[in-house]
Parts: structure tokens; sequence; C-alpha cells
């Protein structure tokens, strides 16, 4: 990654990944795409690659991203779907050129043409959302159970559990605070 810029937190899930580029939502913000090289740079992670990006285009995907975190959000916590967000995810699926293909292995990518701009890779997460946020997946919507991040995530796991949008980050930070809380009580009590 570029030096000076949070590391991406990347995860399985493109549209759940996607609104993963803003962080700590609840607490101080990290912003991951704040320059539109630092887009180009995420949805190159993700296949996706485009070869510019315009100010503007870095606010279509801002607003992309907040809608599906909206959206996605409502459906972890069974409230409808808020309306404007719906709009913004469905306008951007239908707005850029990208064809499914099948990989040797059979799986199904996106692949963008060669003249390919930030539109097409956002309707590629655009569609993505939707598939998510329809059900169309094996897994269920969930929010991350720390109270500075509650991110959407998508849950695969065998029984459905999860509890932290990544384990590496939000999951160690509860623990550690769990941890030290317990070995300041356990502290105090022995005085």
């Amino acid at each position: 990654m570029r030096a000076g810029f949070p590391d991406f937190r990347l995860g399985n899930v493109l549209a759940t990944s996607f609104t993963g580029t803003l962080s700590e939502r609840q607490g101080s913000a990290v912003e991951r795409i704040p320059v539109p090289q630092r887009l180009i740079d995420w949805l190159a992670v993700y296949g996706l690659a485009v070869d510019s990006c315009s100010l503007a285009e870095l606010d279509l995907a801002r607003e992309l991203r907040e809608a599906i975190h909206a959206a996605a959000t409502a459906a972890a916590v069974r409230d409808p779907l808020p309306a404007s967000a719906v709009r913004v995810i469905n306008d951007r699926s239908a707005q850029g050129r990208a064809a499914a293909v099948l990989t040797p292995e059979g799986e199904r990518r996106w692949q963008l043409g060669p003249d390919s701009r930030v539109e097409d890779a956002l309707s590629v997460i655009a569609a993505d959302a939707i598939s998510v946020i329809a059900g169309e997946r094996d897994g269920k919507l969930a929010l991350c159970a720390s109270p500075t991040c509650q991110a959407a995530f998508f849950d695969t796991s065998q029984s459905r559990t999860r509890r932290w949008c990544d384990m590496n980050t939000c999951g160690n930070r509860q623990k550690k605070a769990r941890f030290h809380a317990n070995q300041r009580k356990d502290a105090g009590s022995a005085e």
C-alpha cells in the first residue's frame, strides 16, 4: 500500500469490503480512500482496474459506499431499506459496463473492458450489494459488535454468529479491552 495512508481492510465480499473503506464510523472515522488514486488502488486489489479517477468519480464512489452501508445496516437489523440508498445502488448498478465471466475453476468473476471507467467498477460493486442485501447468497448480514465500528459485514461462518467485521482489528481490540478491564478489576479486589 502507498505510504501515508491507512491499509485497506480487505474481505471476501466485495460490497461490504467496499463499505469498509470508511471504518470506525462511530468513533474517529478512518477514510481509506481519501484521494482518487486510493480508489484506483482499492479497485485494482479486487480485480476492477481502471486507469483514472476524478474527484467527481470519487464522490460517486463514496455516495455508493454510504448507500450500501445504509441499506446493509437496515437489512442486518431487519428495518426497511432506505429509499434513497436503494435508488443510489440501483442507479450505479445500471450505469456500468461489465461482464460476468466464468473462470476455469468454475467461479464467476467480473471483467471490465479495456477502456473501463470508475462507473463500470462501481456498477459491479452495486450489483454485488444487490445480491447480498437481497439474500441471494449463503450467509447473513450482521453489524460489528465494536461500539466504535458497527460496520455491516457478511457472515458466512457455519454458525452465522460472527461478532466482528474483522477479528484482527475490531475483535482483537475488544478482547484486549475486556482482558485489561478484568486485570484492573482483579487488581482492585486483591487490595
